[in-house]
């Protein structure tokens, strides 16, 4: 049988061959040595993603830092 016919329809081609490789259960260890690999690699994407959002709007440094230094305090009347 198929993994398709035992996995909803939502899943793609990638997450179908990552149950597939992961079948058996791992040693705790492992299972969490692939878990923060996995967490670093979406870091990684999500910096890469910010870093090029930033170059797009002229986003520098220094914006954060004036941003760091002021107060978002609303005063409501």
């Amino acid at each position: 049988m198929e993994a398709k016919e035992l996995i909803p329809d939502s899943l793609n081609e990638q997450q179908l061959l990552m149950l597939r490789l992961f079948k058996n259960p791992l040693p705790e260890s492992s299972f969490n040595q692939i878990r923060q690999l996995a967490v670093k690699l979406l870091a990684l994407e999500l910096d890469e993603t910010i870093e090029k959002w930033e170059a797009e709007n002229g986003i520098a440094e220094e914006y954060y830092d004036r941003l760091s230094k002021q107060h978002f305090r609303v005063r409501i009347t």
